[in-house]
């Protein structure tokens, strides 16, 4: 197995849709990973009425952004599609710290570049609903 470069960015998504990228921070930067290595990425933001953290993946093969899973609260929700490949965990309230896992060692499917946003959950928005990765 050949080693695995993934591309880390990260923006911070508001109710206007507008980037405010100095108030989200997400590390690390870029990753060259080998066959054997795990891979964990966190991300954290300032925005003291944000409490959910979502984490995208674009891929040289689909440019859209796919959702892989969100931290609401302290409560964690992967994609079926990301299942088994993918673990979120953290508390995504303002100065927290949000993960995004790689159980298993990543495979070149996973060479991709990964997005970290912040939002304010909604009572009666359904994320999954709304990011619903393209079939």
């Amino acid at each position: 197995m050949s080693s695995v470069l993934l591309y880390i960015s990260d923006g911070l998504f508001s109710s206007t849709g507008l980037s405010q990228t100095d108030k989200v921070h997400q590390t690390p930067t870029a990753i060259l990973k080998g066959p054997e290595d795990k891979v964990n990425l966190s991300c954290s933001h300032t925005v003291s009425n944000y409490n959910m953290i979502l984490w995208y993946q674009q891929s040289a093969q689909n440019t859209g952004l796919k959702l892989i899973g969100y931290m609401r609260y302290t409560s964690p929700t992967v994609e079926d599609s990301f299942k088994g490949r993918f673990d979120v965990s953290g508390d995504a309230a303002a100065n927290k710290m949000a993960y995004l896992h790689f159980p298993k060692v990543p495979e070149a499917e996973d060479s991709a570049v990964y997005f970290c946003a912040a939002s304010e959950a909604q009572c009666f928005t359904i994320p999954s609903l709304l990011y619903k990765n393209p079939l």
